[in-house]
């Protein structure tokens, strides 16, 4: 890079190296490894690689958001340092000039405060000449740009899904309009209409504002479609950057080449055999229903108004067959995951039958319900949210065992041991005794696996378990998961929004709208002749990956 085209860009990175070393070891990380690449006013650059990376670190690198770590090298913003900056300056620049959208939206969104108050506390912090009044119309336009109705104004974050979180926080991002958006992983809870409708609007807003976006993600089909230039990342390193099309159809290293067969992969769909189903469900759902009432403020109540309602689950019917694998998509929002934890009496379903191995489950009482759970269980979208940061892996997937009282200590040891094996975590005695934030995400979601499986059961929901992965540890992933699934005879219900995995992985896809179940059918006949238009939305909204050049 010559010095002229450092002065001209957006953003410029000149060997940028980032290192930690902890407070308890004098060893030292490298994450970034004498990076350099830049990005221009208005250009879309797309960072891949696997978990692990320096993806993330890159990112917020940008932004001098990282903790315990030296920043090396020359990182500049429209020709000024960003690592000379003062706080006063710094504070200014994040938000106003440059823009984060985190992975995981809770890690921006305050437990605490409405969605409403974390929208004007952002606006009045960098604008305080804005009065309430125009912060609010303002904020609610942006919502509304990606799909977050008006109503919802007064809500905690805790009460939206997944993937409306994360449209929040890719609002809070949008509201300052910046020059530069950096997006973190940003459409990975979100099905693929919302997905494409928001990378559309941020396309809208590069092109139209002249406003620069580095899109770090793990999906290729997603960065080809909306990135004009792709950077590819191994081991802290930047191995392969150019043309969007060009990396992507004829790429010249060997990772990128790797990545791209792993994304293929799932791409390509597998030869599905007539699969002959049992007479008898292993699960029976009829005309569940799972409504909420939202909370009125004082003035609603002394008008009396009727309170609003969120059908979230809004008379869903369906049979689960041993043995096989049924999909659930739908957009972010649709009652997904709400339907899994209705299912499994998490939460008690406002009306409807659920029927397990015979038993209706909507009668028995919760010490019941407890004891029939072992035999359903549950593998989650973020699995270090649900393994306790305290508890080495081996205690973790033990801990069913000995909460049902179906082992000794000693004997729970002996099964973990024999299950960490067969979900590849090998040699065992070098993960047993790890905890979970000392592995990688793909580590992480077969400890997961491992521990849903201990209990021996009959049914898994999924619940995304795949979507926070690059794609060639999601292909190992979902590989295991079928694998499992035919030596311990395991049923799925498997929740997603990425098409191409329920494609791959899929006897039957249900396709979920509004809390409705709409279209029910084979893999093969869902794919070839949609029925429903609502599930055509969801297939032409699919981003296609091309196939590579011979």
């Amino acid at each position: 890079m010559t010095i002229n085209e450092m002065s001209d860009s957006l953003l410029s990175l000149q060997h940028l190296k980032v290192t930690y070393c902890t407070a308890f070891s004098s060893s030292i990380t490298t994450a970034v490894d004498q990076v350099s690449l830049s990005l221009q006013a208005g250009e879309r650059l797309g960072l891949v690689g696997e978990s692990g990376c320096g993806k993330s670190t890159l990112g917020r690198a940008a932004l001098r958001l990282l903790s315990n770590a030296v920043i090396e090298g020359e990182l500049t913003f429209q020709g000024e340092s960003i690592l000379k900056m003062s706080l006063p300056r710094l504070r200014k620049f994040r938000g106003e000039a440059v823009s984060l959208i985190f992975q995981d939206p809770m890690t921006r969104l305050n437990p605490l405060m409405t969605i409403g108050t974390h929208c004007l506390e952002t606006l009045k912090a960098h604008r305080p000449q804005l009065s309430n009044q125009e912060a609010k119309q303002r904020a609610i336009a942006v919502l509304e740009s990606v799909k977050i109705p008006a109503n919802r104004w007064s809500q905690y974050s805790h009460e939206f899904s997944g993937g409306m979180r994360q449209r929040v926080a890719i609002a809070l991002a949008l509201l300052l309009e910046p020059k530069l958006i950096i997006a973190d992983e940003p459409t990975t809870s979100l099905d693929v209409t919302v997905s494409a409708q928001i990378l559309q609007e941020l396309t809208r807003l590069c092109q139209e504002n002249n406003v620069g976006l580095v899109l770090i993600s793990h999906d290729l089909a997603l960065v080809g479609e909306y990135c004009d230039r792709v950077a590819v990342m191994y081991q802290g390193k930047l191995v392969e950057q150019g043309n969007a099309e060009q990396v992507l159809s004829q790429p010249s290293h060997n990772y990128t080449k790797s990545l791209l067969k792993a994304a293929l992969h799932l791409h390509v769909p597998p030869k599905q055999s007539n699969r002959a189903l049992p007479e008898t469900p292993l699960l029976r759902v009829r005309n569940l229903v799972q409504h909420y009432t939202l909370e009125q403020n004082l003035i609603q109540q002394l008008l009396r108004k009727d309170p609003a309602v969120i059908k979230a689950v809004d008379g869903v019917s369906f049979d689960l067959f041993p043995g096989e694998t049924l999909g659930l998509v739908g957009e972010s929002g649709c009652g997904k995951s709400t339907l899994s934890r209705s299912i499994l009496q998490l939460v008690s379903p406002t009306s409807g039958n659920v029927e397990f191995l015979g038993e209706e489950l909507t009668d028995l009482s919760e010490r019941e319900i407890r004891k029939l759970r072992r035999q359903m269980q549950m593998i989650f979208q973020d699995p270090l949210a649900c393994l306790n940061p305290l508890m080495t892996v081996g205690k973790s997937i033990a801990d069913p065992l000995l909460i049902h009282r179906l082992a000794t200590p000693s004997e729970a040891k002996k099964q973990v041991e024999q299950l960490l094996e067969k979900v590849g975590l090998t040699p065992v005695q070098a993960y047993y005794h790890r905890y979970p934030q000392d592995l990688s995400g793909g580590q992480q979601q077969r400890v997961s696996i491992a521990r849903s499986l201990i209990t021996n059961p009959k049914l898994i929901i999924c619940d995304e378990p795949v979507s926070m992965l690059d794609a060639t540890v999601q292909t190992q992933v979902l590989e295991l998961m079928q694998s499992l699934k035919r030596e311990f005879h395991l049923t799925y219900l498997f929740i997603t929004h990425d098409l191409s995995v329920a494609r791959f992985l899929c006897n039957r896809i249900a396709v979920m709208h509004q809390g409705k179940i709409v279209e029910l059918r084979e893999t093969d006949a869902l794919f070839n002749s949609p029925q429903h238009p609502y599930t055509k939305t969801l297939l032409n909204a699919a981003p296609q990956l091309k196939m590579l050049s011979s």
